[in-house]
C-alpha cells in the first residue's frame, strides 16, 4: 500500500487572512522571530497497491480539479512508501 500526499497552498500573490490571524496570535502569545504565516491544506491518499505512474497521474488530475482551486492555489504531490 502506498500513500500520496497532496499539499495545497494559496498562491503567493493571494492574501491569506487565516495565516495573518495566526501570525498575529503568535506575536500576542510571545512567539518571536516569525516573519509570516501561510495556511494550507494537506491530503493523505492511501492507494490499494503500488503507486503506479497511472494512479499518480489520476491523483494529480484530482488535485488539480477537486482538491485545489487552480485560480488561487498551487499544489505539490509526493509519493510515500
Amino acid at each position: 500500500m502506498a500513500r500520496v500526499v497532496v499539499d495545497v497552498m494559496l498562491k503567493p500573490e493571494i492574501l491569506d487572512p487565516q495565516g495573518k490571524a495566526v501570525h498575529g496570535a503568535l506575536d500576542r502569545l510571545g512567539f518571536e522571530g516569525v516573519a509570516s504565516v501561510r495556511q494550507g491544506k494537506r491530503f493523505e491518499i492511501e492507494l490499494d497497491g503500488m503507486a503506479t505512474p497511472e494512479k499518480v497521474a489520476e491523483i494529480e488530475r484530482a488535485a488539480s480539479t477537486l482538491l485545489s482551486n487552480p485560480v488561487i492555489e498551487d499544489f505539490t504531490l509526493r509519493v510515500e512508501p
